[in-house]
C-alpha cells in the first residue's frame, strides 16, 4: 500500500505543479528549458505509474465492501462514458460545450466505475486516489483559468467521431483487460 501511495503522491505533485504552482513551473522551464522540463515531467509520471502498478501487484487486498450486482451495468456505462470523454478531450467535439474538463471528467468516471466494481483496500486507495486527484485538478484548473469560455459549436459528425473512438477505446481495453490486470470486464 505504501508503494501505491508513493505513486499517487508523485503523480499528484507532478500534475499539481502546472495547476497550482505555475510560478515554480515557469522558473523550472526558464532554468532547464521547455524540452528538458517536459522530459523530467514525463519521466516522473512514468515513475509514478510504475510505483502504482508495482504497488498494486505486491499488495494483498482486504475486502471492504461489495455493491449489489445490478450496479455492474452502471459501472460499465460510466467507463464507456469516461472513454468517450477522454476521446472528446482531444477532438473538436460538442461534448466540450457541456463538460469543461472532459479528460479529467473521463478519468473521474473511470475511477468511480472501478470503485463500484472493486470493494477492496488497494482499489479504494488507487482508484479513490486517482479520482480525488482528478476532482482536485478540475477545481484547481478551473480556478486558475477563471470563467469558462465554452468551445465553439462543431459539427455533430465530429462529436459522433469522439463517441465512436471512445467506444473503440473502451472495447479494446475491455478485450485486453484480462491480460493487463487479470480481471475480465464482464
Amino acid at each position: 500500500m505504501i508503494t501505491i501511495t508513493l505513486g499517487l503522491l508523485l503523480w499528484s505533485l507532478v500534475h499539481f505543479l502546472p495547476s497550482i504552482g505555475a510560478p515554480l513551473k515557469t522558473r523550472m522551464v526558464v532554468s532547464m528549458g521547455e524540452n528538458a522540463y517536459k522530459g523530467v515531467f514525463s519521466l516522473l509520471l512514468i515513475a509514478a505509474i510504475a510505483l502504482m502498478v508495482m504497488g498494486w501487484q505486491h499488495t494483498t487486498p482486504s475486502h471492504l465492501y461489495a455493491l449489489p450486482a445490478f450496479t455492474q451495468p452502471l459501472a460499465l456505462l460510466l467507463m464507456l462514458s469516461g472513454f468517450i470523454c477522454l476521446a472528446a478531450a482531444n477532438l473538436p467535439a460538442n461534448i466540450k460545450r457541456i463538460i469543461r474538463h472532459p479528460q479529467l471528467t473521463g478519468l473521474l468516471l473511470w475511477a468511480s466505475a472501478h470503485l463500484m466494481l472493486n470493494g477492496d483496500s488497494r482499489s479504494l486507495l488507487l482508484f479513490g486516489g486517482l479520482g480525488l486527484w482528478a476532482l482536485l485538478e478540475i477545481i484547481f484548473i478551473s480556478r486558475r483559468e477563471g470563467a469558462w469560455v465554452k468551445a465553439e459549436h462543431t459539427s455533430w459528425s465530429k462529436t459522433a467521431l469522439a463517441i465512436v473512438i471512445g467506444g473503440l477505446m473502451f472495447s479494446a481495453l475491455a478485450f485486453f483487460h484480462p491480460y493487463l490486470s487479470g480481471v475480465t470486464v464482464v
